[in-house]
């Protein structure tokens, strides 16, 4: 039976949010961690790391800034969006995708692995943006309640990483999903509507959001195409 790793109370993470070392990503694991407020971060080599930052970024779906450039570009791109129809390829071009600042990548092979397994069970889920049915962009996260956990995103093509999180906004409001967590602070972000509450808000709002039924296994519906 898997080791279910037991996490200490988010408060008593360090000024950067660090909270624990350690334990596993088993399906139970990160179960327990997200609906704590608690998600894996670490690099190859690393041991796990798990974190709880003061302040949280979160996107309320109804706050999501669709410029009026945003919404050209998305018109005339071409793109259609699908949910949950390439998970893997999704994850694997997040890992390839190069940031700002960082050398490597977090998403491990360990954590590739782990979070198609939540996806086999129906907890994480992918939007997808297509052009000509191929993958330009994307996002991929966790799903409990009425939370969503955003993992990582990429785009191939400018401006399909936002069409999926517009997609996603779009389908949290049709869902009555209370927020998108976005975990740690972005200008870029920032930029789309997404902000900082106080970690203590962000348990509050989360503690009301598990108490609905999650809406797990796969999300594919019809797709979306530009607004």
């Amino acid at each position: 039976m898997p080791f279910t790793y037991q996490f200490p109370d988010p408060a008593t993470a360090d000024h950067d949010g660090l909270l624990a070392v350690g334990g596993d990503l088993s399906q139970e694991s990160l179960i327990t961690a997200y609906s704590q407020g608690i998600f894996p971060w670490f690099t190859e080599n690393s041991p796990i790391l798990w974190w709880s930052p003061d302040p949280r970024m979160v996107l309320f779906p109804s706050k999501f800034i669709l410029t009026d450039s945003l919404r050209q570009s998305i018109k005339n791109s071409g793109f259609t969006v699908r949910i949950d129809s390439d998970f893997a390829s999704v994850i694997e071009h997040c890992e390839k995708a190069p940031r700002k600042g960082q050398d490597g990548t977090w998403i491990t092979k360990e954590m590739k692995q782990a979070y198609i397994n939540l996806h086999k069970k129906g907890l994480a889920h992918s939007f997808e943006t297509w052009h000509n049915d191929e993958l330009a962009g994307g996002l991929y996260g966790v799903s409990l309640g009425r939370a969503f956990f955003g993992e990582s995103m990429f785009y191939l093509k400018r401006d399909a990483s936002k069409f999926a999180l517009y997609a996603l906004t779009q389908w949290c409001l049709s869902h009555e999903f209370h927020f998108i967590d976005a975990q740690q602070s972005t200008s870029h972000l920032k930029s789309l509507g997404a902000e900082d509450i106080p970690r203590h808000l962000f348990l509050k709002l989360l503690k009301e959001a598990l108490k609905f039924e999650t809406i797990a296994n796969n999300w594919n519906i019809s797709s979306l195409r530009g607004a």
